[in-house]
Protein backbone atom coordinates (compact mmCIF):
# COMPACT_ATOMS: atom_id res chain seq x y z
CA UNK A 1 0.00 0.00 0.00
CA UNK A 2 1.59 3.13 -1.30
CA UNK A 3 1.93 5.88 1.47
CA UNK A 4 -0.79 8.65 0.95
CA UNK A 5 -0.32 12.84 2.25
CA UNK A 6 -3.68 13.98 2.92
CA UNK A 7 -4.71 17.59 3.41
CA UNK A 8 -7.91 18.87 4.81
CA UNK A 9 -10.16 21.69 3.26
CA UNK A 10 -12.80 23.12 5.59
CA UNK A 11 -16.39 23.64 3.76
CA UNK A 12 -19.64 24.92 4.96
CA UNK A 13 -22.86 23.75 2.92
CA UNK A 14 -26.31 24.59 3.69
CA UNK A 15 -30.02 23.67 2.49
CA UNK A 16 -33.17 24.45 3.61
CA UNK A 17 -33.93 20.45 3.69
CA UNK A 18 -31.97 19.34 6.17
CA UNK A 19 -28.40 18.92 7.84
CA UNK A 20 -27.63 16.00 5.53
CA UNK A 21 -28.24 18.15 2.58
CA UNK A 22 -26.15 20.90 3.80
CA UNK A 23 -23.31 18.08 3.72
CA UNK A 24 -24.18 17.24 0.72
CA UNK A 25 -24.50 20.19 -0.92
CA UNK A 26 -20.91 21.26 0.02
CA UNK A 27 -19.41 17.95 -1.22
CA UNK A 28 -20.88 18.52 -4.62
CA UNK A 29 -19.54 21.98 -4.91
CA UNK A 30 -16.16 21.38 -3.91
CA UNK A 31 -16.12 18.24 -6.47
CA UNK A 32 -16.68 20.52 -9.17
CA UNK A 33 -13.37 22.02 -8.70
CA UNK A 34 -11.71 19.11 -6.13
CA UNK A 35 -10.12 15.70 -7.05
CA UNK A 36 -9.23 12.52 -4.92
CA UNK A 37 -11.56 13.72 -1.93
CA UNK A 38 -11.89 10.70 0.18
CA UNK A 39 -13.52 11.79 3.40
CA UNK A 40 -15.65 14.13 5.41
CA UNK A 41 -16.02 14.77 9.05
CA UNK A 42 -18.66 17.23 10.39
CA UNK A 43 -17.19 20.12 12.52
CA UNK A 44 -20.07 22.35 13.06
CA UNK A 45 -23.81 22.34 12.73
CA UNK A 46 -26.23 25.29 13.21
CA UNK A 47 -29.48 26.67 11.88
CA UNK A 48 -31.15 29.84 11.08
CA UNK A 49 -34.86 30.28 12.50
CA UNK A 50 -37.27 32.03 10.91
CA UNK A 51 -41.26 32.60 12.51
CA UNK A 52 -39.99 29.78 15.72
CA UNK A 53 -39.30 27.40 12.80
CA UNK A 54 -36.14 26.03 11.32
CA UNK A 55 -35.38 28.11 7.93
CA UNK A 56 -32.48 26.24 6.38
CA UNK A 57 -29.15 24.35 8.37
CA UNK A 58 -25.67 25.25 7.87
CA UNK A 59 -23.10 22.50 8.46
CA UNK A 60 -19.28 23.18 8.49
CA UNK A 61 -17.14 19.87 7.58
CA UNK A 62 -13.62 19.10 6.92
CA UNK A 63 -13.07 17.49 3.45
CA UNK A 64 -9.80 14.87 3.39
CA UNK A 65 -8.43 14.46 -0.16
CA UNK A 66 -4.90 13.30 -0.77
CA UNK A 67 -2.37 15.32 -2.61
CA UNK A 68 -1.39 14.72 -5.96
CA UNK A 69 2.82 12.97 -7.02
Amino acid sequence: MPNHVYKKLELTGSSARSSDDAVRNAIAKAGKTMRNMHWFEVIETRGHIEKAKIAHWQVTIKVGFTLED
